[in-house]
C-alpha cells in the first residue's frame, strides 16, 4: 500500500506539472481550464489513483531505485542548506523542499514521491565564499561526520557548480583519511571544472566593483553560514588561469584541476550533466546578465595547446565567435562543464525521467585536455540554465523529477 501511495504522488506530481500547477511539460506554461485550483487537484488525484488502480504503471515504476549508499548534496557558490526550510536543492514547486526528502511516512505530503521510501540523503553545508580548497575540506568534514551518524561505510556526491568541484577534492581527502575509494559515484552538475568567463569579468571590473561585492558576500555569507567568506578568493578560484601574478597565491581551476585530478580511484564512477539556455526560459537575472552585461561564447575547437586559454575569457578552449546560440547556461559554458562521462537527461510524462550516457563522447578523465569534441559539442546538454537545478524560481523543469533520475543512475552503477 505504500508503494501503490508513493507511486500515485509521483504521478500526481507529473499531472501538477502538465496542469500548470507547477510547470509545464516540455517548456510551455499551461494553464488550467477548471475554475479553481481544489478543483483541479480534486480532479488531479482523481486521476492519479485511476492509473494506479488500473495496473498501467507497476511499483518498479512508481518508484526510482534506491542507492545502496546514502547521497550526499553539495551546493555551489552563495548556497546554503536549507534556509527557514526553503532548501538549495529543493523543489521550487513544492515550496523548496528538500529533493532527497523521501515520502518515508503513510500518507506524508510534502516529500519527493519518485524516491524510494528507504532512500538516505544528505543536504551539506559549507562556506558560501570560498575557494574549493576550503570548502572541499569541509566537504569531507560534514560527510565523514554523517557517514558516522548513519553507519555508512561509502557515499554518492552530487555537487551543483562549485560544489561539483568541491565534491572532487572531497573524494581525495576521504580517500586519504580512510586508506580506500570512499566515494561510489560522483556527479557534477553543470559545474566549471575549466573556468567560468563570468568570473574573470566580474574580477577584471576592478577593486571598485570587486570590494562592493566582497563586503555583499561576507554580509549575506555570515548570515546564511558564518564567518569566513571570501568572495574575491572564490571568484579567481572559478577562472582557469592564475588570475594574479602578484597577489602570493596560485589560484584557479588549472592549477586545481592537477592537483586534484578526477583519476586514481577517487570515485567508482565520475559524470557530470552540462547545461544550455538561451532565451526568455532563464531565469531573469541570468538573461539580464547575457543580454545586457556579458555573454558567453563557449563552443569553440580546442585550442593549439589543448590545456589553454586562448581567448583568455577565463575558460579553457574558446568560443566559435557565436555568442548567441545555446552554449552556455548562464555561468558556465559547455566547454567547460564536463567531468567525465557526460550524462543524458530525459523526461517522460507518466513515467519516471530518466538519465543515461553519452557514450559516443567519451570520458573526460584529464580535466584540464578534453577532446575538441568534448569541448565544443552541443549533444546532451540539457536546456534549462545554471539556477533551474535548484531550489530558485522561476523555471521550467521539475527538481524532484530531476533529481530523482540522478539517484535513479547512482543505483544502476552501484552507488
Amino acid at each position: 500500500m505504500t508503494t501503490l501511495v508513493r507511486g500515485l504522488k509521483a504521478r500526481v506530481q507529473k499531472l501538477q506539472l502538465f496542469w500548470g500547477l507547477q510547470v509545464s511539460y516540455k517548456n510551455k506554461k499551461i494553464q488550467g481550464s477548471m475554475r479553481s485550483q481544489g478543483e483541479r487537484m480534486k480532479k488531479l488525484l482523481l486521476i492519479g489513483l485511476l492509473i494506479s488502480l488500473t495496473g498501467i504503471f507497476t511499483t518498479a515504476q512508481a518508484t526510482v531505485r534506491k542507492t545502496t549508499y546514502p547521497v550526499v548534496f553539495a551546493h555551489g557558490l552563495a548556497g546554503f542548506n536549507n534556509i527557514l526550510g526553503y532548501y538549495y536543492f529543493g523543489d521550487d514547486g513544492a515550496g523548496g523542499n528538500f529533493v532527497g526528502d523521501a515520502c518515508d511516512a503513510f500518507l506524508e505530503i510534502v516529500c519527493n514521491g519518485g524516491l524510494n521510501s528507504a532512500q538516505k540523503s544528505f543536504a551539506a553545508s559549507v562556506t558560501p565564499f570560498q575557494t574549493s580548497e576550503v570548502r572541499g575540506t569541509q566537504l569531507a568534514d560534514q560527510i565523514q561526520s554523517y557517514m558516522t551518524s548513519v553507519g555508512a561505510s561509502y557515499v554518492n556526491i552530487v555537487g551543483h557548480s562549485q560544489g561539483g568541484i568541491d565534491g572532487r577534492k572531497a573524494a581525495i581527502v576521504l580517500k586519504q583519511r580512510k586508506g580506500y575509494t570512499v566515494v561510489k559515484t560522483l556527479i557534477s552538475v553543470t559545474s566549471p571544472h575549466r573556468g567560468s568567463p563570468v568570473a574573470k569579468y566580474i574580477l577584471d571590473l576592478g577593486p571598485g566593483v570587486t570590494n562592493v561585492v566582497d563586503t555583499l558576500a561576507k554580509y549575506y555569507g555570515s548570515i546564511v553560514y558564518g564567518a569566513g567568506n571570501d568572495g574575491v578568493a572564490a571568484a579567481k578560484q572559478l577562472v582557469y588561469n592564475d588570475y594574479s601574478s602578484t597577489d602570493g597565491v596560485t589560484t584557479g581551476m588549472k592549477a586545481f584541476n592537477l592537483s586534484y585530478p578526477a583519476t586514481g580511484n577517487i570515485a567508482n564512477r565520475i559524470a557530470s550533466l552540462v547545461f544550455a539556455q538561451q532565451g526568455i526560459d532563464m531565469n531573469p537575472a541570468l538573461w539580464l546578465l547575457s543580454n545586457g552585461f556579458y555573454n558567453i561564447d563557449a563552443d569553440g575547437a580546442a585550442c593549439a595547446t589543448i590545456d589553454s586559454d586562448c581567448d583568455n575569457d577565463g575558460a579553457a578552449g574558446r568560443g566559435n565567435g557565436n555568442r548567441s546560440d545555446t552554449d552556455d547556461d548562464g555561468l558556465v559554458g559547455i566547454n567547460s562543464a564536463q567531468m567525465g562521462y557526460r550524462l543524458t537527461y530525459s523526461t517522460c510524462f507518466l513515467c519516471d525521467d530518466y538519465m543515461g550516457t553519452n557514450s559516443t563522447l567519451g570520458s573526460v578523465d584529464t580535466i584540464n585536455a578534453p577532446s575538441s569534441t568534448q569541448q565544443s559539442s552541443h549533444a546532451s546538454a540539457v536546456a534549462q540554465d545554471h539556477l533551474d537545478e535548484t531550489g530558485v524560481p522561476p523555471d521550467t523543469m521539475s527538481e524532484y523529477e530531476f533529481y530523482a533520475a540522478v539517484i535513479d543512475y547512482i543505483a544502476a552503477y552501484g552507488g
